[in-house]
């Protein structure tokens, strides 16, 4: 004999009903007991919630296992295609130094062919000390840094400070801990440099703004925007091919240099001593006056009166 089959789903479907229509409030009296028995039992609870974690923690860590798995795959994947392009990158970079290489070498030889040919005298030597900048005197009327660095750290006035970049300035005063750089855009800063590729004579005058000026060029001297400034070498001061700036200003009388150098990011100076006897100190001086040759071309009655 069959029972009837709606019997059960007759019974069941008020108590669906109310538990659907009760279910929020239900929710709060179960966390509202959860609460009430965890502050009657903490230890019950934390046995409790213990044993939870270590029986889904298995459960837990096999479902991790395939995402690490495939993380760990893409991971491979991605760094095996920077591999390859990197090592594309460096293939190309070696061959380029390799040729730079090969010219270097050609260069060399001749240079040192055409020493033997010509009985030049080789560059004097060159230390320096690597100081850092612990002050800034510099003001309106004065273009100058203090370093920690002093006579007994081999420094001396007149030698020239220098940077990554190129030329900053040159020693003017030397303690014995530490030392006052005069930079090239003091207004007693006077370096004879050449420009451009036609290797014409000037002198780099400070005149204590951040870009100074070129004077005593030839009038027919054709100068333009851009061309390279470097160190001479005449009067001994500095060595000759020291990088000072580029030509920013031709015009209405007035040539400038924008130099190299960064002057609101100075951090560190080098202080080289080129061996170099040309910087002639005045003999009446005690401010750290250092005369040096920066007479124009052709004339050598200023070689003596040029002051930095």
């Amino acid at each position: 004999m069959k029972k009837p089959g709606g019997s059960v789903s007759h019974i069941t479907t008020p108590v669906r009903a109310w538990a659907h229509r009760f279910a929020f409030l239900l929710l709060v009296a179960s966390a509202f007991g959860l609460m009430l028995l965890g502050k009657a039992d903490v230890l019950l609870v934390e046995r409790t919630r213990t044993a939870i974690t270590d029986a889904v923690a298995p459960i837990l860590d096999l479902a991790s296992r395939p995402a690490d798995t495939i993380n760990g795959i893409a991971d491979a994947l991605s760094e095996m295609t920077n591999l390859r392009a990197e090592n594309e990158l460096l293939r190309r970079e070696n061959d380029r130094l390799r040729s730079w290489q090969a010219l270097a070498q050609k260069l060399e030889a001749e240079n040192t062919a055409l020493r033997r040919l010509t009985d030049m005298v080789p560059d004097s030597g060159l230390r320096f000390v690597t100081a850092r900048v612990i002050g800034d005197t510099g003001g309106a009327f004065a273009r100058s840094v203090l370093v920690n660095a002093g006579a007994r750290d081999g420094v001396s006035k007149g030698q020239a400070a220098i940077t990554s970049a190129g030329l900053a300035g040159r020693v003017a005063e030397a303690g014995k801990r530490s030392a006052r750089v005069l930079l090239v855009t003091d207004i007693n800063s006077r370096i004879p440099v050449l420009i451009g590729k036609g290797r014409n004579r000037a002198i780099l005058a400070g005149d204590n703004t951040v870009q100074p000026k070129l004077l005593y060029l030839a009038p027919q001297v054709d100068v333009a925007r851009g061309d390279q400034v470097v160190t001479s070498g005449h009067g001994g001061a500095f060595p000759p091919g020291l990088p000072v700036g580029v030509v920013s200003q031709v015009g209405e009388g007035v040539l400038r240099v924008e130099p190299y150098v960064d002057w609101s990011h100075i951090e560190y100076l080098r202080l080289a001593d080129y061996e170099l006897s040309g910087v002639l100190f005045s003999p009446g001086a005690t401010n750290g006056t250092i005369s040096v040759d920066a007479s124009p071309p052709g004339n050598q009655e200023g070689a003596q009166r040029a002051e930095r």
